[in-house]
């Protein structure tokens, strides 16, 4: 049924289309409503020192945004590792609804609760994307006479008990997981010796004050192609990809995998991003968006590549469901290592 305006005289249906015009304008010069964005700086948050993989890819995601102009406020990077990452995960945690706040992630988004009294949990967060899986490779200095990973294996299982000492990013953290699979594997024990963080840890192994360390591509790399460090294998199910344009010796592609070289050691760790609890559909689907614009970038290739990254991504439930089933992984992993808290 249609249904007809009436008017009966010439100045009211002048009146009343007037009206209508007016509204049609307002209409019109608002538009339409626009989706969630931040209004102020993000504090981005990484629950880590300085100068490893998770604050390096903080700051390149904090300087490509800013330089590709993929947002119009700040992003401010913000180190909070003490704790094992838990003051970072703690603050994120306890700042509910705030949509002005991200969190990058590692491996101690499981390692830390699990291993501490911290009261936290990666589902007392808002989970956004997994940018990539990091690697971690077995590093030795470039004057070590351990020329493959075999031979270092090999050192280690005809040695004695803690002959050989071991750098790595904190206690019961996942460098040390690695080490006591190490351990495990060789039947032989290691000096296992924390820093603060995995730029640290390949400094001291430049140094000399370690034999060999278990640290990120990413953190490791510009000493490696220095030469001054030597990467026996990475600790992946497959071989790296990547074929750069440098010497044999430094192409991640004729990096074997450990398990291929006789250690039977296989470890990847997440890189994600989190925001608080409490945080609204829009409000979260803004940073899956800006993630995904940030790895469609020519930059992020070749940080992706610099860094040997795994790229698996992902987002929604499927990034809700795997970070259940790798919890759970470390679970197992930290039992048999003695590093349960209860």
């Amino acid at each position: 049924m249609s249904r007809t305006l009436n008017f009966t005289s010439p100045t009211r249906a002048r009146s009343a289309l007037a009206s209508l015009l007016a509204a049609a304008a307002a209409v019109l010069a608002c538009g339409p409503v626009r989706a969630w964005e931040p209004t102020k700086a993000v504090e981005f948050i990484v629950p880590a020192g300085t100068g490893g993989g998770a604050d390096q890819m903080a700051r390149f995601i904090q300087g490509v945004v800013a330089k590709n102009g993929l947002m119009k406020q700040p992003i401010v990077v913000v180190n909070k590792g003490g704790g094992a990452g838990a003051e970072g995960f703690l603050d994120v945690k306890n700042d509910k609804a705030n949509p002005h706040k991200i969190v990058i992630t590692l491996s101690n988004l499981f390692t830390t609760p699990l291993g501490t009294a911290v009261p936290f949990n990666w589902r007392d967060m808002t989970p956004v994307s997994m940018m990539a899986l990091d690697q971690f490779v077995l590093w030795v200095n470039a004057e070590s006479p351990h020329q493959t990973a075999k031979a270092f294996f090999d050192a280690l299982k005809a040695g004695p008990d803690r002959a050989m000492k071991m750098g790595g990013t904190g206690s019961k953290q996942e460098d040390q997981i690695i080490t006591v699979m190490l351990e495990k594997a060789a039947g032989k024990k290691l000096t296992y010796i924390p820093y603060g963080g995995g730029g640290q840890v390949a400094t001291q192994l430049v140094g000399k004050h370690v034999d060999a360390t278990v640290n990120n591509p990413i953190e490791a790399e510009s000493h490696w192609r220095a030469g001054k460090l030597r990467a026996l294998c990475v600790f992946d199910a497959q071989p790296l990809p990547y074929k750069d344009k440098v010497t044999d010796k430094q192409s991640w592609a004729n990096l074997p995998t450990c398990r291929s070289a006789g250690i039977p050691v296989e470890y990847v760790m997440l890189r994600g991003i989190f925001m608080p609890p409490g945080i609204t559909p829009e409000q979260q689907k803004f940073y899956v968006d800006l993630m995904a614009r940030v790895r469609a970038l020519p930059e992020w290739k070749d940080f992706m590549t610099k860094g040997a990254f795994n790229q698996t991504t992902m987002s929604g439930q499927a990034y809700f469901d795997w970070l259940g089933r790798t919890e759970q992984q470390h679970r197992v992993l930290m039992r048999e290592a003695g590093f349960l808290a209860n």
